[in-house]
């Protein structure tokens, strides 16, 4: 494929704020296949996360939910289990800062810590439920201020609302552009995705997230067709494999 070909795959993904599926850019780029579009869409996801990016520092609400949808496959769609999935999101004032999410195996305190440990730094505040998973983030150097959710009035959207309004434009972003199409193989590669999209959403030049992604593509290892459907990180099974 040309070169140019990719430059504009890049621009009409950075340049559509909801996203694109791998029919769209089939059908706007004349491509000859499905699963050409689609491969090219997940190489280019896999550029979405900036090697050595910052963690997230300051107030950060934590929390985990069930994620549920359907199968992406060339052969049709058949419905799968839930996933569960941890996202943790800034405070910046009354507004969301920057986010970052990931499917996990379970709500165990090694799933949760590993993740709160890579995605944010310690010496922030964990703002979390009473679960137990969340336990000893003290000696871990966070702080923590716990929110018992049984015990309030208000909805647990009203105690952590930054968290609960991310899952809410992710399950949004999942059915409305992909159509819940989405493989719980390839499930953290959409995560990156979103945030890759969601961390960048009051940017007001679409060139530069096109020359972002570009300069993060030219970082990125090559992955081939084969490689993307083998190396899948499937956490229901304990396998991180890329």
């Amino acid at each position: 494929m040309p070169l140019t070909l990719w430059f504009r795959a890049i621009w009409w993904i950075t340049t559509q704020k909801s996203g694109v599926s791998a029919l769209g850019l089939k059908r706007v780029l004349g491509l000859g296949s499905y699963q050409t579009a689609w491969s090219w869409l997940h190489k280019l996801r896999r550029a979405m996360v900036r090697p050595g990016r910052d963690r997230l520092s300051g107030t950060i609400e934590v929390d985990e939910t069930y994620v549920g949808g359907l199968e992406e496959g060339l052969r049709g769609r058949q419905v799968e289990n839930k996933t569960l999935v941890i996202r943790a999101a800034q405070q910046d004032g009354a507004k969301i800062g920057r986010v970052r999410m990931k499917q996990i195996p379970d709500a165990s305190s090694a799933s949760l810590h590993g993740f709160i440990m890579d995605s944010i730094e310690p010496g922030s505040t964990m703002v979390t439920d009473a679960w137990t998973g969340y336990s000893d983030l003290a000696s871990l150097g966070y702080k923590h201020k716990v929110i018992n959710l049984s015990k309030r009035r208000k909805s647990p959207s009203d105690l952590l609302p930054r968290v609960h309004r991310v899952v809410s434009l992710l399950k949004r972003w999942l059915m409305g552009t992909h159509q819940g199409a989405v493989s719980y193989d390839h499930l953290d590669y959409y995560l990156d995705e979103f945030t890759f999209r969601f961390n960048r959403r009051t940017s007001m030049y679409r060139g530069k997230l096109f020359y972002r992604l570009l300069e993060q593509a030219v970082q990125t290892p090559p992955a081939s067709y084969g490689n993307i459907i083998k190396h899948v990180r499937d956490v229901r099974h304990g396998k991180h494999n890329r």
